[in-house]
């Protein structure tokens, strides 16, 4: 591969390195944006591993569903962390450089976990056809098996299709201005450094987006029209509303999720900008990531119910052991 970086009416000199520029255009309001982010970030963190933990430490929450949703964490963490602590480190320094192979590697990673949870939610919006629609043979379909090769299949998807699609596009020789004008290594920002024809390039990328991000998204959509059909079958209102409130919280997800994916990726390149485009990024770099644990203990009534006792739980033994402490004192 052959990088260069080249000013206007000057000689193409090689490069290593490129340059985010990032939010560099804000420059007096870097310091606050930095605070914003290491919050959102922190919360994030904190957020999804409350989230397995409540769920590996509590037996009533063994099922299909949990099981998703420790894995949805997980990859949100590892997701967001790609991404977040760089953007961090640049807006504290003047030189926002990354390596060539620094990037190539935050797009392998980036792409391989964004494509791996279009396809979880996929598997998700599936647990809950089965448990809504196919209640009496939910445990025998979702069985323990079938989860865990449902989530190899999301892994297996992601790293075969986004590994080679990264591969191609780093083959691309780049060259002239070596400054992305984004927060970090996305597919359409790196594709313009190219200084070939990228037609082709362009053409994989929206065959994938389409192919492996709406095949999901379609799935997905099916799955709740079956859900919400049977649903408006059950007679009383009151079994209309667990049903449904059994799924809002992943339609909720799901909603938030493609919704930002589809306008970065498939929207016409007329009506993008650098601005717009890092300001649609953050969304699902940032934001996403930090309203999923949100909403799944906000409005899911067990996992707001085990949280409780465990804090009971944990106040009590502490309390207990003061207890003991005074007493062999005494």
């Amino acid at each position: 591969m052959t990088f260069s970086e080249r000013e206007p009416d000057e000689n193409q000199t090689i490069s290593d390195v490129f340059i985010l520029v990032g939010f560099s255009y804000l420059t007096r309001l870097q310091i606050l944006l930095f605070l914003v982010f290491l919050v959102t970030y922190l919360v994030t963190l904190v957020g999804n591993l409350l989230i397995i933990l409540l769920i590996k430490l509590n037996p009533s929450l063994h099922t299909p569903m949990y099981f998703f949703l420790v894995n949805l964490s997980f990859l949100e963490i590892c997701y967001t962390s790609s991404v977040v602590p760089q953007l961090l480190v640049h807006l504290l320094v003047e030189q926002k450089t990354i390596t060539i192979v620094g990037c190539a590697t935050q797009m392998y990673v980036f792409t391989i976990l964004g494509l791996t949870e279009c396809c979880l939610l996929a598997a998700m919006a599936y647990d809950r056809y089965i448990a809504i629609c196919n209640p009496l043979q939910y445990r025998t379909i979702m069985s323990g098996r079938v989860c865990a090769q449902l989530m190899a299949a999301s892994w297996t998807i992601g790293i075969s299709v986004e590994v080679v699609q990264t591969t191609w596009i780093f083959s691309l020789p780049f060259c002239g201005s070596n400054r992305i004008h984004h927060f970090f290594c996305d597919i359409p920002p790196v594709v313009k450094m190219a200084c070939t024809d990228t037609s082709k390039n362009e053409i994989v990328v929206l065959a994938v987006s389409v192919l492996f991000i709406m095949s999901p998204f379609l799935l997905i959509i099916l799955s709740y029209i079956c859900i919400i059909s049977t649903i408006l079958k059950l007679p009383s209102a009151e079994g209309r509303r667990k049903a449904f409130s059994t799924c809002s919280s992943h339609l909720m997800v799901v909603t938030l999720f493609y919704g930002t994916a589809l306008i970065t990726y498939l929207r016409p390149k007329s009506i993008s900008t650098p601005e717009s485009d890092q300001m649609i990024s953050l969304m699902y770099t940032v934001v996403t990531p930090v309203l999923n644990p949100i909403i799944y203990t906000l409005r899911n009534k067990e996992v707001k119910g085990v949280f409780r006792k465990t804090i009971e739980k944990s106040i009590f033994s502490h309390n207990w052991r003061n207890q003991r402490m005074k007493d062999r004192v005494s």
